[in-house]
């Protein structure tokens, strides 16, 4: 496969993540020489992106639970983990918490995520400082801060005014907290500047790390959500220009250089790698040495999962009926929710009954991460798409409708319509079209909450869920960090 190479070569040092903040491959004095060299430049990438898989519970960006996945899909109206009348998934109400926008700041995966996500920059600040003083592979060093700004765009889009630092010179109790659109601008500034050197290469030792076409796949992102970072539609950078002109510029950059497609086959996309025709940017996973993915897991009642993978799945996350049924009978991407008789001898049925009390059966499952061997207990090992071609088309369909250009928007969509095994749009899209077509395609990819606070729909009312007030579109920060840190002033509303 073409991402082998650069795992193989790196695995060694995949195993070196750390613990404390202060260990791992950095905590020894070695010379600043070795930094330059193809091997300590691995050695401080791949301790960086091993951060990015799932592991235990809160660490990674997808691919574990309770942690920043979840954050962003149980909270939305694509994913919902009722407890069933059997008792399980109860597990204290922490799951409807989030469903419910209920959280504290007290919450364990918002407390779980906040640490991990901070571990990661506390990381990547060392590692451009590494990099920077052993002068090496501008490429490499620019990569270093694409990922260090990943990272703040996940926390400024989760929490606002965050604890901003890029040197790792100050005890936590004095990090100085940066409104969310200062560290918005800097984010903007950070990628601007350093996504040019990314390398253009792409899989092989490439896959799963932040080449160009990554760098302008998250810049786009980044400014699609500008208006809700900045509060205004102009671009930061340049006040002649707003965020969806430089969205759609940089989704161009991809769409026009960088040689990607839609992958004929859509469930294909998510299994144990991610094609690169469509794949722009994936997480490695393989369950016995680069754990792990258990979305699917987690979706399948356990006698179908023993029926089929030989371990006993877990049988809680699905979808409330709405969403399942924003399909048409013919859209090709609705296979990837099961219905009806399933091995095992169960039969799923659609409608969900009660949030509290649900029928174990209830619910439609998902399988587009179907567990894919090697399997590892309860891990499977499916690669987990972070940015791919059909986000990109629908990017920039959504700036195009915004701009008033929907004829232009509706040429995109089609395409994904027609992968879809549907006829074209019978009319110009209009925003509420975009969103319903996001979350068609997009399901269960870790976007939903974004896009839904972007659209205004976050905090209306839907199955089960009353209306919420307008602060839970940020998460309150931990009460731990307000502890560490007394310079921390909490979220309004919290």
């Amino acid at each position: 496969m073409k991402k082998i190479f650069f795992i193989i070569t790196l695995g060694t040092l995949f195993t070196a993540g750390c613990t404390k903040l202060d260990e791992g491959i950095y905590d020894r004095q070695v010379a600043s020489e070795f930094y330059a060299t193809p091997e300590g430049i691995n050695a401080a990438l791949a301790d960086l992106y091993s951060e990015i898989r799932g592991k235990d519970w809160f660490i990674g960006y997808a691919g574990t639970d309770r942690g920043w996945y979840d954050l962003n899909e149980v909270s939305t109206d694509e994913m919902m983990i009722p407890t069933r009348s059997t008792g399980d998934w109860d597990d204290g109400g922490i799951w409807r918490q989030i469903y419910l926008h209920q959280w504290t700041p007290g919450h364990p995966f918002i407390e779980g995520t906040w640490n991990w996500l901070y571990r990661g920059v506390f990381k990547t600040n060392l590692a451009v400082d590494l990099l920077t003083n052993a002068k090496a592979d501008p490429s490499k060093i620019a990569e270093a801060k694409v990922y260090r700004a990943f990272l703040y765009f996940l926390l400024v889009d989760g929490w606002g005014n965050v604890p901003f630092y890029t040197q790792n010179t100050l005890t936590v109790d004095q990090i100085p907290q940066q409104e969310r659109s200062k560290t918005y601008k800097w984010i903007l500034e950070e990628l601007t500047a350093n996504v040019p050197l990314l390398v253009a290469d792409k899989g092989g030792q490439y896959y799963g790390r932040f080449n160009r076409w990554a760098g302008y796949a998250l810049l786009a992102k980044v400014y699609l959500n500008g208006k809700v970072y900045g509060g205004t539609e102009t671009d930061p950078l340049d006040g002649t220009k707003t965020n969806w002109d430089r969205a759609i510029q940089y989704s161009d950059s991809i769409i026009l250089k960088g040689g990607f497609s839609l992958h004929p086959n859509y469930l294909s996309i998510f299994g144990d790698t991610n094609p690169g025709d469509e794949s722009i940017m994936s997480i490695f996973i393989d369950a016995n040495t680069a754990p792990r993915n258990i979305i699917g897991i987690r979706s399948l009642r356990a006698e179908q999962g023993s029926a089929e993978f030989g371990f006993s799945t877990w049988g809680g996350s699905t979808c409330h009926q709405d969403f399942y049924n924003k399909y048409e009978a013919g859209d090709i991407r609705r296979n990837q929710w099961i219905l009806g008789a399933q091995p095992g001898g169960i039969t799923y049925v659609k409608e969900i009954s009660s949030l509290t009390s649900a029928g174990p059966y209830e619910g439609a499952r998902n399988i587009k991460y179907k567990p894919v061997a090697p399997y590892n207990g309860n891990a499977a090992s499916n690669d987990f798409v972070i940015y791919r071609y059909a986000d990109v088309l629908l990017t920039k369909a959504e700036c195009l409708v915004r701009k008033g250009q929907a004829a232009a928007a509706k040429t995109l969509m089609d395409e994904l319509r027609t992968r879809a095994g549907l006829s074209a749009w019978p009319s110009n899209p209009t925003l509420d079209d975009v969103l319903d077509e996001r979350g068609r395609e997009l399901c269960w990819e870790g976007f939903r909450r974004q896009d839904q606070i972007r659209f205004g729909k976050f905090l209306a009312t839907r199955d089960f869920k009353p209306a919420s007030p307008v602060h839970v579109e940020v998460f309150p920060i931990p009460t731990s960090a307000l502890n560490t840190n007394r310079k921390l002033i909490q979220n309004t509303g919290y």
